[in-house]
């Protein structure tokens, strides 16, 4: 099959400066490729980079772009424009996978040679869907997130499968034999709290401090520490400089600085994955009812053998299952730092649940490695190509 590959206005791919849906997108590129598909990925331009070059048997095609912007209109503003760019570039292809607001609006209709058009929504629709005809696949997130998109346009329900995200799970379940070690600066032994993510204020990060320090009023656990990373620059999603001052002005108050680290993004999936395998529990309060659509990494975190802690929003119930896999906790209640440092503390108290947790975690999570769930994707792809009038909506 031929299968171009659209990216985001923002960020490059290879992804050397973050960003889920390019690491995502990337990586099953690369595996479309290992199996003789032709595949062309179109990313933004970026220093150092050749416009247009062949590598691992992907076809890479670089164009102009710009920083993500801190207001939504103008963010929708600049892919507009990116997607005209990408229209008038892409070649003929059987499958088309948009990563993008405005693209798949005209591209089936105006552009039919550019190949069944495949939307993956990596954020939360936002009346975009009711625009979208000529629609051979919606890749939904979650089922919360194919629910919203079924409601803004109900001729897509037709169309629209729950996919989850795709992670490394084997490179991230392997510990200590592929990965790189964390080298961090405290005891081993003392348990770890940790996040990776965008510093961001809608992460939760604020009500994750306020449960910590409840939980240090304790006087009987057991060691533990926190461990923090990723970027808080707008341009990356962050919340920028003045919330990451008053995050850590609000964590110095709660722990010593010898059990704190907020660590840089790491970009290279090794070393990402020596990070998470550092963490014991990995606590995503995430508060963005109308953002999060997934979790890409509380997936990766439950494959490198961390017990995740989330909030109760409706993305994490298709792969996190309360006392099963995982513990969740009702961020929107009065009392949510009361009921995240109650979790917090009996995970900490009881090592035989974050064993049993954590196992249960690294299985669940197995069926969204790369391997597995590229070749779920081509089968789906060479349906949609086989049956070329059937499996669209059109209206």
């Amino acid at each position: 099959m031929r299968i171009s590959i659209v990216n985001g206005f923002f960020l490059p791919v290879p992804p050397v400066s973050g960003g889920s849906t390019e690491k995502s997108w990337y990586q099953l590129a690369r595996e479309f490729a290992s199996q003789g598909h032709t595949v062309t990925l179109f990313s933004r331009r970026w220093p150092g980079f050749p416009d247009c070059e062949t590598e691992n048997g992907i076809d890479h095609c670089r164009l102009p772009g710009h920083d993500h912007q801190r207001k939504l209109g103008l963010n929708l503003l600049l892919d507009l424009v990116w997607s005209w760019r990408v229209f008038f570039a892409l070649p003929t292809a059987d499958i088309v996978i948009v990563n993008a607001v405005a693209l798949p609006i005209w591209l089936g209709w105006l552009k039919p040679r550019a190949g069944k058009v495949v939307i993956m929504t990596g954020r939360m629709p936002k009346g975009q869907y009711r625009r979208y005809r000529a629609i051979a696949r919606v890749l939904a997130a979650s089922s919360y997130v194919r629910d919203k998109v079924v409601a803004e346009n109900p001729a897509l329900s037709r169309v629209a499968q729950v996919h989850g995200y795709p992670i490394n799970w084997e490179l991230l379940s392997q510990s200590g034999k592929t990965a790189v070690p964390f080298q961090a600066t405290a005891d081993q032994n003392e348990l770890c709290f940790g996040f990776i993510g965008r510093i961001h204020e809608e992460k939760g990060l604020q009500l994750l401090t306020a449960a910590l320090k409840l939980v240090a009023q304790s006087p009987d656990l057991p060691p533990w520490r926190l461990l923090l990373c990723g970027p808080c620059d707008i341009a990356r999603g962050g919340s920028g400089a003045a919330f990451r001052a008053q995050l850590l002005q609000e964590i110095a108050l709660v722990l010593p600085a010898e059990r704190f680290q907020l660590l840089e993004p790491r970009f290279d999936d090794r070393a990402l994955a020596g990070v998470y395998q550092r963490i014991n529990v990995f606590c995503y309060p995430s508060l963005a009812e109308q953002g999060e659509t997934f979790g890409v990494a509380v997936a990766e975190a439950m494959a490198a053998g961390a017990v995740p802690v989330v909030s109760r929003l409706a993305c994490f119930t298709d792969f996190v299952h309360d006392k099963e896999n995982g513990l969740t906790f009702d961020h929107a209640a009065s009392d949510a730092a009361q009921q995240l440092a109650a979790v917090l503390m009996r995970l900490i108290r009881d090592p035989a649940l974050r064993e049993r947790l954590a196992l249960a975690a690294r299985e669940s999570v197995r069926r969204y490695d790369y391997s597995q769930y590229a070749a779920t994707l081509l089968a789906d792809f060479k349906q949609l190509t086989d049956r070329p009038n059937s499996s669209s909506s059109t209206l």
